[in-house]
């Protein structure tokens, strides 16, 4: 399990230390069969407590007595399950200290402080007081986390944050010297057979950044410096899609990192980024590009994804989207995840025996619906599912239709997998009626009718030439070369990169002054930086008035209008909530759950998360 950072509430104690929450978290993906569990970065010095204060709410710290205790519990724990445990350990300045008076990356409106030598030697201290702290709390290893270009082992090892003259800086020997004095002081402070696995990018992705053959050299002194192992990640804080991968990446899409590390050094070399999918784990394997497989979001989505890739049971893997919404985008809230709610609360939020079983109607086979029927069968209930489509899926079903989207099809894939399994009676082309549900007279009634495109009333609208995006993605209507999308959020701005990337040329009108202002940060980032690097031209503040069967009549902010020649217009203006059922039934049913989009239009997050938290309590 790659560590990932935990900051933010619940899985921490205020000063630092893990809660029992954080206990639990961890411990749940040792009994689901990781080998190794390395914590979020835990950093040795106070100061840092305070230089992060701005970012994360919490931050795990390591540098007291006090620490240990929780870490003791999680070690013989995992020791239980037959995992080992690390705990990923940094540095930051102290006061706004780095290696050289910059601009701080995270925000350029502060400058940084250099740090004195004696400040220097001080936290390579800590880094040695931490790690014997930690080996007596049976603790088996520790990751040093000089990646990302925040903590204090990437400055110092990077030129562009590094204009030292002194021994500290100047060329990459000197530039390596904390990095290697830190491995010192942890093999002092924890014996000379004490694991180091160094974590850090061999490729930055930004100008004046490091470059792979710099991050080669790095693997070999590190080597020579006594790291035991390497991780080979790559990116930095501007590049963070490339950290925090989201969907639009491509799977493994660090794996060549690992294979090129793994040819100039003889220790153990970890392969990390968006390697969730079996196949591909198994053969970064078998071809030697890598000795170790690290994943983090996939053990959140399904904390038993060793184990049952290890018994065969492949379509029983809950996937990782890579949406990044409920692992990050949760803001001060503990961290968890989209298709999986039990993140972080493992303890509270569990699936138990019914009392008595049910008969449960779930109307309508999208993703909330579908967890719902999936955890109202797990509890005993008898279940069945009504869908008017001929497919499970819902909205979801065009949504997985890009390229960069096939991790959607995946949950599609993995939900309908299940409640099959599960015994869910399933009926495909049934468009439930009052009538009907009066009829069968469910004990209780989940009604998850989803959502349908927004039509505005623009002239011109009623078009052949007119289609919305779910029509385009399904493959109903054909599409011009010369495409205009009206609508730049989500859907707008991912159908497109997908027309695109089909060699259309794409046009996206948005009357907002941002597109795709609903997506995640990371995850708006690197589809923004996909449209542009498509090709992709984008008007905001701009409105359209007539659509002709030329093109389309704008309005920009300046009150200047003009025509956009195309031979197509999609849609992608929003959704609005199937209501109609519901609001007809009002309580025909006594126990009625009304989840998922026909809520109002929302992420797959909010589908899933209605779907499994009122079914477990049916």
């Amino acid at each position: 399990m790659a560590a990932m950072n935990i900051a933010g509430g619940g899985l921490l104690e205020p000063d630092g230390r893990l809660s029992r929450q954080g206990i639990d978290y961890y411990v749940t993906r040792a009994k689901g069969g990781a080998g190794l569990i390395i914590t979020s970065t835990a950093y040795v010095n106070r100061d840092a407590e305070l230089s992060l204060s701005n970012i994360f709410p919490y931050t795990m710290m390591v540098d007291k007595s006090i620490h240990m205790a929780p870490l003791s519990i999680l070690a013989d724990a995992v020791h239980d399950y037959g995992a080992r445990l690390a705990v990923s350990i940094s540095a930051m300045g102290p006061r706004g200290g780095a290696p050289s008076s910059l601009p701080s990356i995270i925000d350029p409106r502060f400058k940084t402080r250099e740090l004195s030598i004696e400040e220097i030697e001080g936290i390579v201290r800590t880094f040695g007081i931490a790690a014997a702290m930690l080996k007596g709390a049976g603790v088996d290893a520790v990751e040093l986390n000089g990646h990302l270009g925040i903590t204090l082992l990437d400055q110092f090892m990077t030129a562009r944050s590094n204009m030292r003259t002194d021994k500290y800086g100047g060329d990459l020997e000197c530039r390596l010297r904390f990095a290697i004095e830190v491995i010192e002081a942890v093999k002092k402070g924890a014996g000379a057979d004490f694991p180091i696995i160094y974590k850090y990018g061999l490729k930055h992705y930004v100008d004046g950044g490091r470059e792979i053959e710099e991050g080669l050299e790095i693997a070999r002194r590190l080597e020579a410096a006594g790291a035991d192992a390497i991780t080979a990640d790559a990116g930095c804080w501007e590049t963070t899609y490339i950290v925090h991968a989201p969907t639009t990446q491509p799977p493994g899409l660090n794996v060549d990192m690992a294979a090129m590390a793994k040819k100039v050094v003889t220790i153990p070399v970890m392969a990390v980024g968006r390697l969730g999918y079996p196949e591909l784990a198994e053969s970064v394997l078998q071809q030697a590009k890598a000795d170790f497989i690290m994943m983090g979001r996939p053990l959140l989505a399904d904390p038993e994804w060793p184990h049952k890739v290890r018994e065969g049971r492949l379509d029983d893997i809950r996937p990782c989207l890579g949406c990044l919404e409920g692992c990050m985008g949760r803001g001060g809230k503990y961290l968890s995840c989209t298709v999986n709610p039990t993140v972080g609360i493992e303890r509270e939020l569990t699936v138990e025996p019914a009392e008595r079983g049910k008969s449960v109607l779930v109307v309508g086979g999208g993703p909330g619906g579908m967890e719902a029927a999936r955890v109202a069968a797990l509890r005993g209930h008898r279940v069945t599912l009504w869908e008017k489509g001929q497919d499970l899926g819902g909205n979801l079903i065009p949504a997985s239709v890009p390229s960069f989207k096939q991790d959607y099809r995946r949950l599609i894939d993995y939900l309908s997998t299940q409640i099959k399994k599960l015994g869910v009676s399933i009926e495909l082309g049934r468009e439930a009626t009052v009538e009907l549900i009066q009829k069968m007279a469910p004990d209780v009634l989940f009604l998850a009718t989803g959502s349908t495109p927004i039509i505005p009333e623009i002239p011109g609208i009623e078009k052949e030439k007119v289609a919305t995006a779910a029509d385009v993605l399904l493959g109903k209507k054909a599409i011009g070369e010369s495409v205009v999308v009206l609508g730049g959020g989500l859907v707008g701005c991912e159908i497109a990169l997908h027309l695109a990337q089909q060699g259309k040329k794409v046009t996206i009108v948005e009357i907002l002054g941002g597109v795709a202002r609903d997506m995640f940060a990371i995850n708006r980032m690197h589809l923004i930086k996909l449209l542009i690097d498509s090709g992709v031209r984008i008007l905001m503040e701009t409105t359209v008035s007539e659509i002709t069967d030329d093109g389309v009549v704008i309005t920009d902010k300046q009150g200047k209008s003009s025509k956009l020649e195309n031979d197509s217009v999609v849609l992608a203006l929003g959704l609005k909530p199937n209501r109609e059922l519901a609001d007809a039934l009002g309580d025909t049913v006594s126990e009625t759950r009304i989840i998922g989009d026909c809520v109002e239009p929302r992420k797959v997050m909010d589908a899933v998360w209605e779907g499994f938290r009122f079914a477990r309590l049916v």
